[in-house]
C-alpha cells in the first residue's frame, strides 16, 4: 500500500496570529526583541533543555512567548507539547509524518524524534487530536524565525496522571537527549477569574514549576482547581528536563490578558519560563 504524508494545515492563522506571511514575520520579529520596557530583549540566547511557553492569541501573550524564546538557542530538532482543548483523540497523540504549515512555510515532523517516541508504546499516531487543537500550532512561528531549519515531533495530551506523566517524561528524556532536542511545552496558565486571583493561583503553579518539582506541580494544579490548560505538558517537560540533568528553571517573563486589554475583572495568565 502506498504510504501519503499528510500536511497539516493551520487552523488558526488570521485568529490568533496574523495570516499574511509578511505581517506574520514582522510581528513575530517585533515580539521576539520586545522587552517591558519596550527596549531589545537582555541577554544572548542560552542553551535550553526545556520551556513552558503559552499560546493565546498573539496580541494577548505574544509578548511573554517572544520573550521566552529570545532567551533560548532553538535546535533544529523540538519536541512540542500540547493540551488537547478539544477532547479528540487519543491521550497521547502523535502527528506521524509529513509537516505542519503556517504562513511562514512547511515545518517538518523529524521522523527519527517521531518514530521513537511511537516505539515506546506511550504514544500513539492521531492526526485528528490535531487536527483543529491551536496551542501548537501558535508556537511554530517562533521556532521558525528562531531557526528556519527546525523540525518538530508534535504530541498532542490529554488528561493523564502523574505517573504516566512520569513514564512519558523519562523516555522522552532518553530520546531527546539522542537527538539534542529542545522540549517545548505549550500552556496558558489559570483562566476566567478576576487578575489578583488568578496571580495568587499561577504563584502556586509556577513555585512547583521554578523548584523543577514536576509531582508538586501535578499535584498543586489538581488539589487547588488551578485551570493551567497545559499542566500535563508541563509535568511531563519538567519530569524530562531533571531526566536531562536540568539544574534551574527562570520566570522569563509573566503578564496577564488584563494588560492587553486593561480589564482586570477576567483574565487568562500566562507565562514563560526556561528550564536549563
Amino acid at each position: 500500500m502506498l504510504h501519503v504524508e499528510m500536511e497539516r494545515e493551520p487552523a488558526v492563522a488570521g485568529r490568533f496570529y496574523p495570516a499574511d506571511p509578511q505581517v506574520l514575520a514582522e510581528e513575530v520579529a517585533s515580539l521576539l526583541a520586545e522587552r517591558p520596557d519596550g527596549r531589545a530583549t537582555a541577554g544572548p540566547p542560552r542553551l535550553a533543555i526545556g520551556i513552558l511557553a503559552p499560546h493565546a492569541g498573539y496580541m494577548y501573550s505574544g509578548p511573554v512567548a517572544g520573550a521566552t524564546y529570545a532567551r533560548v538557542n532553538v535546535p533544529d530538532r523540538v519536541v512540542v507539547l500540547c493540551p488537547n482543548h478539544t477532547g479528540v483523540g487519543k491521550r497521547v497523540a502523535t502527528w506521524p509524518d509529513g509537516a505542519w504549515a503556517t504562513p511562514l512555510g512547511r515545518v517538518q515532523v523529524n521522523e527519527a524524534l517521531t518514530r521513537e517516541l511511537l516505539e515506546t508504546g506511550l504514544a500513539f499516531p492521531d492526526r485528528e487530536a490535531h487536527r483543529y487543537e491551536h496551542s501548537l500550532e501558535v508556537q511554530l512561528p517562533f521556532l521558525q524565525l528562531r531557526n528556519p531549519e527546525v523540525s518538530i515531533a508534535a504530541v498532542c495530551l490529554g488528561s493523564l496522571s502523574f505517573d504516566r506523566c512520569q513514564e512519558l517524561g523519562v523516555q522522552l528524556a532518553r530520546i531527546a537527549r539522542r537527538h539534542q532536542a529542545l522540549v517545548v511545552a505549550s500552556s496558558d496558565m489559570s483562566h476566567y477569574l478576576p487578575a489578583a486571583a488568578v496571580r495568587e493561583k499561577d504563584r502556586m503553579a509556577l513555585d512547583r514549576v521554578l523548584a523543577l518539582d514536576a509531582r508538586g506541580l501535578h499535584e498543586v494544579v489538581s488539589r487547588h482547581g488551578i485551570s493551567m490548560c497545559g499542566y500535563v505538558p508541563a509535568t511531563v517537560m519538567l519530569v524530562a528536563a531533571v531526566e536531562m540533568g536540568a539544574r534551574e528553571a527562570e520566570l522569563v517573563r509573566y503578564a496577564t490578558s488584563g494588560d492587553a486589554t486593561g480589564d482586570d475583572r477576567s483574565v487568562v495568565g500566562y507565562a514563560g519560563v526556561v528550564v536549563s
